[in-house]
């Protein structure tokens, strides 16, 4: 078991690390926004009692699509896509943006990354 001061310390050079490379900041936030992107799908599908074979004919895919799209494998997710899965589960797709944390704020650039950012699925 983690004790409290060795999970303080960690969290704290992880912020450090985070704070000092701006690039890897903003990658670790990517990754996290579509990790609980992928965790809200699995959790609404299964709250609703499907499997994925259900689903996956309610949004009119394939089994083995859901399974990549729950599991991040899916590249270029539309909002086409989050929106039949919202409706096959009984919710509605909303999406917004939020400010960053301060310590990772994405240097100013035009640049566009192409993954969903703060898209949520509302109950």
């Amino acid at each position: 078991m983690v004790r409290r001061k060795e999970t303080t310390d960690l969290m704290e050079w992880m912020d450090a690390t985070l704070a000092a490379d701006p690039q890897l900041a903003r990658a670790v936030d990517e990754r996290l926004a579509e990790m609980r992107i992928e965790q809200e799908l699995v959790a609404l599908r299964e709250k609703e009692g499907l499997s994925q074979q259900d689903l996956a004919v309610r949004i009119g895919a394939s089994q083995p699509y859901v399974a990549k799209l729950e599991s991040g494998r899916v590249r270029n997710l539309g909002l086409r896509t989050l929106a039949k899965y919202a409706a096959a589960t009984g919710t509605r797709l909303t999406v917004s943006f939020e400010p960053a944390p301060p310590h990772r704020k994405s240097p100013k650039r035009r640049e566009t990354t192409g993954h969903a950012r703060g898209v949520r699925v509302a109950r």
